[in-house]
């Protein structure tokens, strides 16, 4: 981690003398028009009331700054604007009230960024400046993570009737092509009973982020809300796919980050995502 965050402020002080979309080069493919296109293009064609899923591998600052590019994208629009937080819990909400109104010491930000998501921060500083000084709310949508660890370990039948009293609704549903992508990420540990525990965990991510998000939604149709998290949860049969059985009418763009082999625009489908970010490799 100490390497992480040493690569992180350097790559900070690189941005800070030039633009973000300069640095890192950012840019879209469109995976249905099968061409690229810009940011801003891709913004002004999100519908009004959409959810925008923009995956990241956590440890990657690039990742962020493309993030953060299309954050900046989506508020030049001039429509209602909000960022869901996979890294924060829902419990938190009032920090990032605080932080968002200018209440909250960036030392304090630091304390509670680490309570829910560990020693990260200078990934994520740049997005959560952009927020504060835009005033642009942002929500947190995890759940609390002692019952995500124990549903990875020990399964969801594990929880207390407590436990499940703090979830959202949650199903293990799998559709066959996400299956086969959570057996490619979870590699020789596959085995069922280990798989079943992950899929039922997958599902308590994404389903809380789903569910958290429209709530939201539902108190701001206007809005937008873009919600920050790893890719395989911005995957268009993740969280969008969870959002689609809540909410149908409620319109999902998934935006994942172009990885060389993996989700590419050689071999990404309309399925895995509706745009790609390029230029961060």
């Amino acid at each position: 981690m100490p390497r992480i965050i040493a690569l992180s402020l350097a790559l900070l002080s690189v941005v800070a003398s030039t633009s973000v979309a300069q640095a890192f080069d950012v840019r879209l493919w469109d995976v249905q028009a099968k061409q690229e296109t810009t940011l801003a293009e891709a913004a002004k064609v999100i519908p009004q009331g959409a959810l925008v899923t923009m995956g990241e591998q956590h440890d990657n600052f690039g990742h962020h700054m493309a993030q953060l590019e299309m954050i900046k994208a989506l508020y030049d629009t001039g429509r209602p604007l909000a960022v869901g937080l996979e890294m924060f819990q829902y419990m938190a909400q009032d920090i990032l009230n605080a932080w968002v109104m200018g209440k909250l010491s960036e030392r304090d930000m630091i304390d509670a960024f680490r309570d829910n998501w560990g020693d990260m921060w200078p990934l994520y500083r740049p997005i959560f400046e952009f927020c504060r000084e835009q005033r642009i709310p942002m929500i947190g949508l995890n759940v609390p993570r002692a019952i995500t660890r124990q549903v990875a370990r020990r399964g969801f039948s594990s929880l207390t009737p407590e436990q499940v009293g703090e979830l959202p609704p949650v199903a293990c549903i799998l559709d066959p092509e996400y299956e086969v992508q959570l057996r490619r990420l979870l590699g020789p540990h596959g085995a069922e009973g280990n798989f079943e525990r992950f899929c039922e965990a997958q599902m308590v991510w994404d389903t809380a982020m789903a569910f958290y998000s429209l709530e939201y939604l539902k108190a701001h149709p206007r809005a937008t809300v873009a919600v920050v998290c790893g890719y395989v949860h911005a995957w268009n049969k993740a969280i969008p796919a969870q959002v689609r059985r809540l909410a149908p009418d409620t319109p999902t763009r998934a935006i994942l980050p172009s990885i060389t082999g993996r989700i590419d625009p050689q071999n990404v489908r309309s399925g895995d995502a509706n745009y790609l970010f390029l230029g961060l490799e």
